[in-house]
């Protein structure tokens, strides 16, 4: 049973993605995300969801168009309050980027630096600090790891770490690039499962981009497809019909394709989120 869905918290308008030699990523668009929707972007690589998804926090700039969020001072997203937008928003990314040779919790406890002071992040962690990243690994399942070197783990031990270094953030809005792309399908399922259930429970707004059809109609509340850089398709996984899915995947030209990480100038993908 889904949990039902309230507010707007999110509101994208006429977002733009448009680069210096004149390739359009991302055309203009338009949406208004929920408070507690489990939303999920869905196309194949290169339709520009990654592009969307990362022009929400600043990790890709948009040429045109503006956020805002319900709870920001200010309303919407601006060089001024881009950092305290980044501060209640966790990114979990596809590949991890986990420190392999630090221990699970060193790890954990980096997703505090984005609500700390400068000053405090030169001294060590408090004991609050580190009981609370041992609590966000326990929710993970993995607090046997805690002390295990992150590079020891599997992959989707690695994305539930990275789901946890969120958590620990205390984040109001969630975002998760492909987090599952690069992990078998059973442990996909299993990691999504997981990512659906903590936003569910702690009532956070999700954003998760997908390509995989059959887990976005297992756990979304709603579905916004991408092709081309253009939405095709918004709406439940009931209204997904084979039509839909079929204009959503049918072969596109190469020259209008938004890439999922469009150009290295543009993707500041170890940003803080």
């Amino acid at each position: 049973m889904k949990t039902a869905i309230r507010e707007s918290y999110l509101s994208l308008r006429g977002i733009t993605v448009t680069y210096a030699d004149g390739h359009t990523a991302l055309a203009p668009t338009s949406l208004e995300v929920q408070h507690g929707a489990f939303l999920v972007l869905l196309g194949a690589s290169g339709a520009g969801k990654s592009t969307l998804l990362r022009s929400i926090n600043g990790l890709v700039s948009p040429t045109d168009g503006e956020v805002s969020v319900a709870d920001l001072p200010g309303g919407t997203v601006s060089k001024r309050n881009l950092l305290e937008h980044r501060r209640h928003c966790g990114m979990v990314f596809q590949q991890h980027h986990l420190i392999g040779r630090q221990s699970v919790l060193a790890n954990v406890l980096m997703g505090k630096l984005a609500t700390r002071g400068s000053l405090a992040s030169l001294w060590p962690w408090s004991k609050a600090d580190k009981l609370e990243a041992l609590a966000a690994i326990d929710r993970v399942g993995l607090l046997e790891k805690a002390l295990a070197r992150a590079d020891t783990l599997s992959g989707g031990q690695q994305q539930r770490i990275g789901i946890a270094r969120a958590l620990v953030q205390k984040p109001r809005l969630l975002l998760a690039d492909e987090p599952v792309a690069s992990l078998d399908p059973a442990t996909a399922q299993s990691v999504l499962t997981l990512l659906h259930d903590i936003c569910k429970k702690d009532r956070l707004t999700a954003i998760v981009t997908l390509h995989q059809v059959n887990l976005a109609r297992m756990f979304a509340d709603r579905i916004v497809g991408l092709r081309q850089g253009q939405v095709v398709f918004d709406g439940t996984a009931a209204q997904l019909t084979e039509e839909a899915q079929s204009a959503l995947y049918a072969k596109s030209s190469p020259a209008n394709m938004g890439s999922q990480f469009d150009s290295p100038s543009q993707s500041k993908e170890f940003l803080p989120c």
